[in-house]
């Protein structure tokens, strides 16, 4: 069974109960997020004890919103098409990673999932096949560089890529070219106090490799396949993780019916128990799995 018959297996009613969408459940979940760098952000400005760990909550906290602004170019985390465009939005900027291209990028990923040559993740050091390769991708390093040379590209008018459709270039150009007027202002901002660098900065920084490391379980040593059920990974992990990655673990649920929002992914995960193709049983299992398989030089 491939993930096209296993989604003509759900009845209508089910189908459109798992379809439906909530803003109380998205803005709830988004609250609590939100509290958590906020309550962070000023555990650091305050200096209170043990600050510097919180630097690295923070980081995770913030890159994780990766998870909510790839949820928002689905329009699924709220049911207001406003909330989440300006979600996405905000997330964007936060993180460096323009929504409006992202998008389009995304949906792409989402039409050639894992298919060479047509899936955009599958560019060069996405999925590393080496130590060296392996260890620059986790620095994140690689990530900094192409999505701020993609902001540049895009707010120059430069050709965003070949799956931006043209009636779109505008907006990504606009949109580039305000968050660049607003990183001038962050830099503006540090001569005058280094807040904004304690709280959101360097935090990104160092939590990246996480983020990263999370990323490569969604796909990597998957098949180059059409199906969804062995093309993707759902991986097995605790609430913390689940919560902050808004549901995302739950992969192969996620690209098997994308519509679906987050917070209806267990009741999907439940429906599709039995069926998976590619699970991994924690962070820590993938990745150690990962590395006892990539090439050594």
């Amino acid at each position: 069974m491939d993930h096209k018959a296993f989604i003509a297996t759900l009845p209508p009613d089910t189908l459109a109960a798992l379809n439906r969408k909530s803003d109380a459940a998205g803005l709830w979940h988004l609250a609590g997020h939100g509290a958590l760098i906020l309550g962070l952000a000023l555990w650091i400005g305050l200096g209170l004890p043990l600050w510097q760990l919180a630097l690295l909550a923070q980081g995770i906290a913030l890159c994780f919103l990766f998870t909510l602004e790839h949820e928002a170019t689905h329009k699924t985390p709220f049911a207001r098409e406003s909330v989440n465009e300006w979600v996405g939005r905000i997330c964007g900027v936060l993180i460096f990673l323009p929504f409006e291209w992202f998008r389009y990028f995304h949906l792409a990923h989402h039409r050639h999932t894992n298919i060479p040559g047509k899936d955009p993740e599958l560019t060069a050091g996405a999925k590393p096949e080496s130590i060296r390769a392996y260890i620059l991708h986790v620095t994140g390093l690689p990530y900094w560089y192409a999505n701020l040379k993609q902001i540049f590209c895009n707010a120059s008018g430069r050709d965003p890529g070949a799956y931006v459709p043209n009636r779109t270039h505008h907006r990504v150009r606009t949109e580039a070219r305000w968050m660049l007027l607003i990183y001038a202002g962050v830099i503006a901002s540090l001569f005058v106090t280094p807040f904004l660098f304690w709280v959101w900065l360097l935090p990104c920084l160092l939590g990246q490799p996480f983020l990263r490391l999370y990323l490569l379980a969604e796909h990597g040593r998957c098949a180059f396949v059409a199906d969804m059920l062995e093309n993707t990974r759902t991986t097995y992990t605790n609430r913390i993780v689940r919560y902050l990655a808004w549901n995302m673990p739950y992969h192969v649920e996620h690209h098997t019916l994308p519509q679906v929002p987050f917070h209806r992914l267990p009741a999907l995960h439940d429906h599709m128990r039995g069926r998976h193709k590619v699970t991994s049983d924690g962070y820590v299992a993938f990745t150690r799995d990962y590395i006892s398989r990539i090439d050594a030089p």
